[in-house]
């Protein structure tokens, strides 16, 4: 995700969005007047590539963060079985599969399985910066970001499920959900604005990478 790498600009950094949008932001309401999440769903900012009834589902994330400020939903179709897509979600213990040039320090997430990844145990590391806290095998992969960490005191408390759903034969959908909690004051303010764009840009080529990659290795187990 974009925000693996990224933290909070110090007060007067030279960001030009910061500056370009500094007077906007300011203005934006108090965290607590903040629209309902309901107001954002027109969105692809919150909606990219899901139906109105997949956003309707039970994600496992829902459980986790309570009151959420914000929800965002991605979806995608895979034409590969459930079983090959969530052995593909297993590695992102070891890389984050989105713009490698900036969330994985210009080394190339890998493309080929490894196996040992696939030995899934709440509490492990994904992404650097979350935790493992639930999974389904072969249906999802639930994480949140780690407790007390540089990304938590920048972005807030996040939780995101990756769910695999039902499709045509051999095919199926990728949907994720992110909900987050944004910290206090202008810089809460500031993530609102800023965090559901920039995870779109990243998550949309994580999930179109998935897709290839696990297409890939559907054809070659032909």
């Amino acid at each position: 995700m974009w925000f693996n790498s990224w933290s909070a600009p110090a007060p007067g950094g030279a960001l030009p969005l910061i500056q370009a949008k500094s007077y906007w932001l300011l203005r934006l309401p108090h965290k607590d007047k903040m629209p309902a999440v309901n107001a954002k769903m027109g969105s692809a900012s919150h909606t990219w590539g899901t139906t109105a009834n997949e956003r309707q589902l039970v994600f496992a994330c829902d459980r986790i963060i309570s009151n959420a400020d914000d929800s965002l939903y991605r979806g995608v179709t895979i034409h590969a079985p459930a079983t090959i897509v969530f052995r593909w979600l297993c590695q992102m213990r070891a890389a984050p599969y989105s713009y490698d040039w900036i969330d994985n320090g210009g080394r190339q997430s890998p493309r080929e399985l490894s196996p040992s990844l696939e030995h899934l145990e709440v509490g492990q590391d994904v992404m650097r910066i979350f935790d493992l806290v639930a999974f389904e095998r072969d249906r999802h992969m639930t994480l949140r970001v780690k407790s007390g960490s540089r990304a938590e005191r920048s972005f807030g408390d996040i939780a995101v499920t990756y769910l695999i759903g039902p499709g045509k034969p051999n095919s199926c959908r990728l949907l994720v959900k992110l909900t987050a909690r944004y910290p206090l004051g202008v810089k809460g303010r500031f993530m609102a604005a800023l965090l559901p764009w920039g995870d779109l840009v990243m998550m949309r080529r994580q999930l179109l990478n998935f897709k290839q990659l696990a297409e890939r290795s559907f054809a070659g187990s032909q």
